[in-house]
């Protein structure tokens, strides 16, 4: 019978070794001997009939140390689970020596293993955690930006003959040329939709009075502020990270001009938004147009908030790793093993993944935290709205419930919808044991603070 004893030997650390009598591989063995043999396909003999001593000549060996393996390996799968060990990964094998093993001479054998243990922690106490809810101001000049941005895109286009301000919406053939207009051959080119606006003040006034078929022959960087310049550049094909980009000209050529008539502020125009829900007047539509700006910022205020709660768990849970074991394991993942150089840069943001697991699974564990096949078919639901724009889509139709089954039979759909309906549960219950203290901040600073941290942690 196995015997298996343990020993610490690092910090979250231990050995398992296994002892193995000759009797708790050995029957097995000689039943796989027998099955070759009755299944053995060898020329010069009748299925069924090769001598014993020929099978076991033949494929002994292979067969016993396959037999001998996995004995050692179903006795310290069943001790873990008995012992109700927590461990990370699998056991990774110590100084196995199956040069030891010898068909001829059957024997009782130890082998030993190294496993790392999860670690015991206590979650940190989240209602005294210093933590803070930004409330972005939202300004008159937030809403104006809002009605010109529907008017505009909801405006009607009217064609014009001519250039005849700032606002004209020009319809452009880009192609690249030297500094006196003559084209280069393979160079870039492309069509594009512009407000004339985006040239730099210096070249806006040159495209007053230009007709369709007239052009002009300008670099890049003289010819667009920077934030356009930047996009344009990219939409060119070219490198915007290369300084030679915007010194290259380009003969712009003029191929429609139009003025855009922004949509007139009216009830009609209000019942096209928001139908159903009275609104009558420009006060109760800039009103509404509020309540849409206030709503996404206090969605970005939680998001950042989940992103405090998320640093709180992280930084103050206190957990020991066994980390010897731990890079050893990592050195063997993935198709190649990873250098010991590459295990230690991986190393801490593999530990911080690791860190927020653990955290996770106690919290869904002592919180029943549970997610059940109706929220799945829920996401799938809002996830095929969101891909469609939303706009007057009934849940109830025969092709959505079509599309929502398909999705729960896809596997990999079904695993990711679970992780992050479970991880939004967690940030729920995280959030409502915090006592965040309220914080006015003008939209550009939130936005900013936000991209600073983001850049600081990628």
């Amino acid at each position: 019978m196995a015997t298996i004893s343990r020993s610490n030997i690092g910090k979250q650390h231990d050995k398992i070794s296994v002892k193995l009598d000759k009797t708790d591989y050995l029957p097995s063995f000689e039943k796989a001997l027998k099955e070759y043999g009755r299944k053995a396909n060898i020329p010069g003999f009748r299925k069924g009939m090769v001598p014993a001593g020929l099978i076991k000549k033949m494929y002994g060996p292979s067969l016993f140390t396959d037999e001998v393996l996995k004995t050692v390996d179903r006795e310290l799968i069943g001790w873990i689970q008995q012992e109700k060990v927590n461990i990370f990964a699998q056991p990774l094998p110590l100084e196995a020596d199956l040069q030891q093993l010898d068909v001829n001479n059957p024997l009782d054998y130890t082998f030993h293993f190294e496993i790392g243990l999860k670690p015991e922690f206590k979650l940190p106490d989240l209602a005294k955690a210093k933590t803070t809810r930004y409330v972005v101001t939202v300004t008159e000049e937030m809403i104006d930006n809002e009605v010109t941005r529907l008017q505009n895109r909801y405006g009607n286009m009217k064609d014009q003959e001519a250039v005849e301000s700032e606002e004209n919406v020009i319809n452009v053939n880009l192609v690249e040329a030297d500094a006196q207009g003559n084209i280069i051959e393979g160079g870039a080119s492309k069509e594009n939709s512009l407000l004339v606006k985006y040239f730099t003040e210096k070249k806006r006034s040159n495209w007053m009075g230009k007709k369709v078929g007239d052009q002009l022959t300008l670099s890049l960087k003289e010819a667009f502020e920077e934030k356009e310049r930047e996009w344009i550049i990219s939409d060119l094909g070219l490198d915007k990270t290369d300084p030679a980009a915007a010194e290259k000209y380009f003969n712009i050529i003029l191929t429609k001009v139009g003025i855009l008539e922004k949509k007139e502020l009216n009830e009609e125009f209000f019942n096209q938004l928001y139908p159903g829900k009275e609104v009558k007047t420009v006060e109760e539509f800039r009103s509404k147009i509020k309540e849409e700006i206030e709503a996404y910022w206090a969605g970005q205020a939680t998001n950042q908030l989940h992103d405090q709660l998320y640093h709180q768990l992280l930084d103050n849970a206190k957990m020991d790793f066994p980390d010897s074991f731990l890079k050893k394991w990592l050195k063997t993942q993935g198709e190649t093993p990873k250098t010991d150089e590459e295990v230690e840069a991986d190393f801490p943001k593999f530990t911080n993944q690791l860190k927020w697991t653990l955290i996770s699974e106690k919290v869904v564990n002592e919180n029943n935290i549970q997610v059940d096949p109706e929220e799945i078919r829920g996401f799938a639901k809002n996830q095929l709205f969101s891909y469609m724009g939303g706009a007057g889509l009934a849940d109830d139709q025969p092709w959505v419930n079509d599309y929502t089954e398909r999705m729960m039979k896809d596997r990999k759909f079904v695993e990711d919808a679970y992780h992050r309906i479970q991880t939004q549960k967690i940030f729920e219950w995280g959030a409502a044991l915090l006592k965040p203290a309220d914080k006015n901040i003008e939209a550009e600073a939130f936005t900013k603070m936000v991209e600073e941290h983001q850049h600081h942690h990628h």
